[in-house]
């Protein structure tokens, strides 16, 4: 029996010496104790060497992908020409049926085999000779370094990352930063309790506040570059009938200290916004265009990939999000959600309440399209989903002109619409009499 081994220096093919060890798989790591005992079990037969890493690598890659590398082909075809009677013994059964349909060679995988595989690779350095233990743990830590890049720079999933983790971070600092102005007004609101009426605006509110620290500076500090005249004035009047409690200037400093933290924030925040726009418009134009930068990359965050996100009908697209109402639904037999994250869309928020769900249905239909535009097409413009996003657009003026009523010459007569609308409410209310008969009739029957 030959063995296949796979080293970082290349491939390895040994002969077992005595096959009657292999039998005793539990006591067979007893026979690789020493380098003297390993030698009587297996004979290293044939070392085909990698010329450089990027032969390792690729020979590496195909193994992976369970396929036959050149350097591969060529070793074992010097043992096909030799010893072709002879069984291999293999650690991957995938790579062992490409060999045995490509070069008719019989190969073994079992647990008997696992093991043997575990204990030549403890004797490794002593099985195989002519490589000095240095130069073999250099070759593997190339390897593993140059493999680890080729799956980064040719995963599918990786231009995506950059885009769920700045959509994630924007949802935690929109959090935080709520958390953070709602402390600064109740802290700074007892000290100045109107300043909060006045000043709605929050980042403006937490400016001032860092302004004019105590309520008592305000009539001496100059806040034009931050409000408008009117509120500058209403800020200073309510400053000097303010009905707020005394505060030292230790709390006062860490109000300070808390606004300065909410703007840097909210100018990060802005920043990572930006960041995120250039990253949709480069990754998923058509996609952007339809449904706008953040519904994108929430859907793509919530999808995982824009690859998996491709991947998911039309009907999926429209009610990604709301998936505990649509199983809800389900389960109580009601009426499933019309959307989820595509509700956030702006078609869908123009939309008048009766339209929403039409609406978000064929935006759904058309993003979808320009989701697998980007994934798979080969051009990064976004003249598909401009296109389709007008067509939607008229077709939404549409649906919005017909729903408004018609008035004839004579002022009575009713719109089609409204004529159809006036049947289906009659259809209905008879249904409803129907049942409501049937049952009468059925507790009376009950009770005779």
């Amino acid at each position: 029996m030959l063995v296949l081994f796979e080293t970082a220096a290349g491939y390895a093919i040994f002969k077992v010496l005595d096959e009657s060890k292999l039998q005793q798989v539990d006591s067979l790591y007893k026979e690789f104790e020493t380098p003297e005992k390993a030698n009587k079990i297996v004979k290293l037969k044939h070392f085909e060497k990698f010329q450089d890493t990027t032969e390792a690598l690729a020979a590496a890659t195909a193994l992976v992908e369970g396929k036959i590398g050149k350097s591969l082909k060529k070793a074992l075809k010097k043992i096909v020409a030799k010893e072709a009677h002879e069984q291999l013994a293999i650690s991957d059964a995938k790579l062992g049926g490409v060999i045995k349909e490509k070069l008719d060679l019989s190969c073994v995988h079992s647990p008997a085999v696992a093991e043997l595989m575990r204990c030549i690779r403890s004797q490794m350095e002593n099985l195989i000779t002519g490589l000095p233990p240095r130069e073999i743990s250099a070759m593997s830590l190339g390897l593993a370094h140059s493999l680890s890049r080729y799956k980064l720079k040719f995963s599918p999933d990786k231009v995506d990352t950059m885009i769920v983790q700045a959509i994630s971070l924007l949802d935690d600092l929109d959090k935080e930063l709520n958390n953070y102005i709602m402390r600064c007004r109740e802290w700074y609101g007892w000290h100045f309790p109107e300043l909060g009426k006045v000043v709605t605006d929050n980042l403006a509110y937490c400016k001032t506040v860092r302004k004019i620290g105590d309520r008592t500076n305000v009539s001496s500090s100059d806040l034009s570059d931050l409000l408008p005249e009117e509120i500058e004035a209403e800020v200073k009047l309510a400053a000097e009938i303010s009905m707020g409690t005394e505060v030292s200037e230790q709390d006062i400093g860490n109000i300070r200290h808390l606004c300065d933290q909410v703007i840097e924030i909210t100018d990060y925040r802005a920043q990572l916004y930006d960041y995120l726009k250039n990253r949709m418009m480069a990754i998923a134009p058509n996609l952007t265009v339809m449904v706008g930068e953040l519904v994108g990359a929430r859907l793509i965050s919530h999808a995982g990939s824009l690859l998996n996100l491709a991947k998911h009908p039309a009907s999926t697209v429209q009610i990604l999000g709301a998936e505990k109402a649509l199983f809800r639904a389900l389960k109580t037999r009601k009426d499933t959600p019309k959307y989820g994250l595509i509700y956030h869309a702006s078609l869908v928020g123009q939309t008048t309440a009766k339209n929403k769900g039409k609406i978000s249905r064929m935006l759904a239909a058309k993003a979808s399209l320009a989701i697998r535009y980007d994934a798979l097409g080969e051009d990064t413009n976004a003249e598909m989903g401009a296109e389709n996003r007008a067509k939607l657009e008229a077709r939404l003026r549409q649906l919005e002109e017909k729903g408004i009523r018609r008035i004839s010459g004579t002022g009575k007569a009713m719109a089609k619409s409204d004529k159809y609308q006036h049947k289906r409410r009659k259809r209905r209310r008879r249904r409803t009499r129907k049942q409501m008969m049937k049952l009468r009739n059925l507790r009376r029957k009950r009770r005779s």
